[in-house]
């Protein structure tokens, strides 16, 4: 299986170490914006060619699966060119820049016949994927609510972003919405089905900013707060809210309510708690057997991606479905919410994710 990857950043952390654990997996290429990042990263991983060229890369390789972990506005265009080249696709999230964009990455993978899956990775964590088991098995009961929090002081001092980072400019598709709401939709979707309606905002703090290294001032434009307020169509109710100017990190805590049993699960320490009725809380954490695999990284992002990938190359290699992983389709219907909820905060109204769907 020769794979090719556009991005360097979340290649070096998570996709290339991860990949090393993938049977037949041969990464071929590897592609960055700078060409001097693009060669030490492949240096690093014994990668044969390096290109800061995307299109020129896809134009010189035959790739089986090419990884996508670049800014969110290019997305689309990269997609498109692979799937184009013949390649499946794994492409990060947020799926894209609206719900257009997703919907024409989805339409385009399956006229192609590929394989495509957004890098929802903790849909590989076993701790998730027991909260799924839980909430399926009704163990909980009735699930009749969920409470996501996620808190970061990362982005809380004004110059604590380098100018023009594109994480901080919505023009790029940048914003905590997308770079972690997403991936809360996404569980959301996973555990409970769709989503009815929501209403929320996702607005800019800390607005003016300075070059940590420079003190140059510039302007963010993409959210550093984002949150909402889910009408699940099982008829739970979800609330989300996060942040990354909080004076302290606090972590990102998940609490599900059912009418039998309570769940907790906090990120800073990987504990899965579950209550059974008005009893004490149990822990029934489920250790990530990739987690000792030898050079992966630590953290539930780096070690989840393995399983992904793996399940990803099997598919490939053996030449049947995909069943746990979040597909395009996953990722249009994300996105729908993601664009509801920007509009909710532009519109101050309730707003249903299946509108956006059917424009």
């Amino acid at each position: 299986m020769k794979v090719g990857i556009i991005g360097a950043g979340f290649a070096r952390a998570a996709y290339l170490p991860a990949l090393r654990h993938v049977p037949g997996a041969t990464v071929v290429a590897l592609a960055s914006a700078r060409l001097d990042r693009a060669r030490a990263v492949a240096d690093e991983f014994g990668v044969p060619h390096a290109y800061d060229d995307w299109q020129a890369m896809l134009r010189a390789h035959t790739f089986d699966l090419v990884c996508i972990a670049t800014p969110t506005v290019l997305h689309a265009p990269q997609t498109l060119a692979a799937l184009a080249s013949g390649a499946h696709v794994l492409c990060e999230k947020p799926a894209a820049m609206d719900a257009t964009e997703a919907r024409t990455m989805l339409e385009a993978a399956e006229a192609a016949g590929r394989l495509h899956i957004i890098d929802h990775e903790l849909r590989f964590n076993p701790n998730r994927m027991r909260i799924a088991s839980l909430i399926a098995d009704g163990t909980l009961g009735d699930i009749r609510h969920i409470v996501i929090t996620n808190i970061g002081a990362a982005w809380n001092a004004p110059g604590s972003r380098a100018r023009n980072d594109w994480w901080s400019l919505a023009s790029e598709g940048g914003g905590r919405l997308g770079a972690n709401g997403s991936h809360q939709v996404d569980l959301l979707r996973w555990w409970l089905g769709e989503v009815s309606w929501v209403t929320g905002a996702a607005p800019v703090m800390v607005r003016q900013r300075h070059d940590p290294a420079s003190g140059e001032a510039w302007t963010a434009t993409a959210d550093d707060v984002a949150y909402f307020t889910a009408e699940m169509a099982s008829g739970a109710v979800a609330q989300v809210f996060i942040s990354a100017v909080a004076a302290r990190t606090m972590s990102n805590v998940t609490q599900v309510f059912g009418s039998r049993g309570t769940l907790l699960l906090d990120n800073q320490d990987e504990r899965l708690w579950l209550a059974r009725g008005s009893s004490a809380f149990e822990d029934i954490s489920v250790a990530d057997p990739n987690a000792g695999l030898p050079g992966v990284g630590a953290g539930i992002w780096n070690v989840s991606v393995v399983g992904l990938l793996q399940a990803m190359g099997a598919a490939i290699q053996q030449g049947h479905p995909l069943t746990q992983a979040a597909t395009f389709a996953d990722g249009l219907a994300t996105q729908c919410v993601l664009d509801a909820v920007r509009l909710s905060g532009t519109e101050r109204r309730w707003v249903r994710p299946g509108d956006i769907a059917a424009r």
